[in-house]
């Protein structure tokens, strides 16, 4: 259905110590017959000594499948590197495929790699804070709120740095247990608790969903050796742990009572993946059904809720609804507006990096390769 697939690689080609199980890498590429691009970033420096090391630590075989070498994030005149590239090319017996600059676009980051979690924002008219979880995930739900000019998203791994936020975002994790644990002994459970209490609006996804409820339950030691732990007790469930996830893309439709009652029918998609089962009490409210399944609730106050669902704040209708209520609850007059869906802003940003990619890289070189003709 497609013209090319792209292989992403994971590390180095040249992890020697791993290379008896390595299938991220030349190894992968070995088995579907894949040609290789070997790409540097220059921005943290030694960028031909990355190069160079790595090839020559390839087997033979393996150097054969490196059609060409890509410098990235390079700053400045690329006359100043071609001397450079030139000798590079004469070690290696590779050419050099393109020198890409260095780039600011707005897209989605690895949950590893991200420098959002180390951004000093400034509190702006809606303030929101998201818990760093140490096993944070699916983080990228948030990123929609970055665009609004007047709302402020902050990373907080700690009470001192919680202060008294509009909302607070208990992001996805990959372990949930083993984030709640550390989320206790960081004194935040305490200042969650707190903030609700007062009427502060709390939002779980996915695993700081699961967080929300009274117990969490792991008979078969999915997530850890305990079998159950209680949760912060603010939504009236427990989850159990089966042993099989939950990965589909779904679609929801807002169905809520209270102050989120104007915005029933509103429709969000976006996916799930979870290895957790919920079981509601009475106090329990759905607010989001996906077919005929409750996925999300909200407490009886209607300032706790939660939800699987990953991406329901992607087209911004949702988060409309939130920051009309806090504006209320706060007397502001100011509109909050998206200029355009998050679907239509990555594109944009996409299309961005897609021209400044082509400008710098030899594109007649990359479709030769592509077709196997050298």
């Amino acid at each position: 259905e497609v013209d090319v697939i792209v292989i992403e690689g994971a590390g180095s080609p040249a992890e020697i110590n791993l290379k008896q199980d390595d299938f991220v890498n030349m190894g992968l590429a070995k088995l579907v017959d894949a040609p290789v691009l070997l790409i540097g970033d220059i921005d943290r420096g030694g960028v031909f000594a990355q190069l160079y090391g790595t090839i020559a630590l390839l087997e033979p075989d393996e150097r054969t499948r490196v059609k060409g070498t890509i410098v990235n994030k390079f700053r400045g005149d690329r006359a100043i590197l071609e001397p450079g590239l030139r000798q590079l090319e004469a070690l290696c017996g590779v050419p050099v495929a393109g020198v890409v600059p260095y780039t600011t676009a707005d897209i989605d980051d690895e949950d590893s790699l991200t420098e959002r979690f180390s951004r000093d924002t400034a509190r702006k008219l809606v303030d929101i804070a998201v818990i760093r979880l140490p096993k944070i995930s699916n983080f990228t739900d948030f990123s929609p709120f970055e665009r609004y000019e007047n709302v402020s998203l902050r990373y907080v791994d700690h009470v001192g740095a919680l202060g008294t936020p509009d909302m607070i975002l208990l992001p996805g994790t990959k372990s949930t247990i083993a984030d709640l644990r550390w989320l206790r002994e960081r004194g935040l459970e305490a200042a969650i608790l707190k903030e609700a209490a007062g009427g502060t609006l709390v939002f779980g996804v996915c695993g700081g969903y699961q967080m929300l409820g009274r117990k969490l339950h792991d008979p078969d030691h999915v997530e850890s050796r305990v079998p159950e732990l209680a949760g912060l007790d603010l939504l009236d469930m427990e989850v159990t742990f089966a042993r099989e996830k939950e990965t589909a893309q779904a679609s929801g439709v807002v169905d809520a009572s209270g102050w989120l009652a104007s915005s029933n029918g509103i429709l969000v998609d976006g996916y799930e993946i979870h290895a957790g089962q919920n079981q509601f009490g009475e106090k329990a409210l759905p607010w989001l059904r996906i077919g005929n399944r409750v996925d999300g609730v909200m407490n009886e106050h209607g300032n706790v809720l939660g939800s699987y669902l990953h991406g329901l704040f992607d087209d911004g209708q949702l988060f409309a609804a939130i920051a009309a209520h806090i504006r209320k609850e706060k007397g502001i007059d100011t509109e909050t507006q998206v200029p355009m869906t998050l679907d239509e802003y990555r594109e944009r940003e996409f299309d961005r990096i897609a021209d400044i990619v082509r400008a710098s890289v030899d594109m007649d070189a990359i479709y030769r390769i592509v077709r196997g003709e050298v």
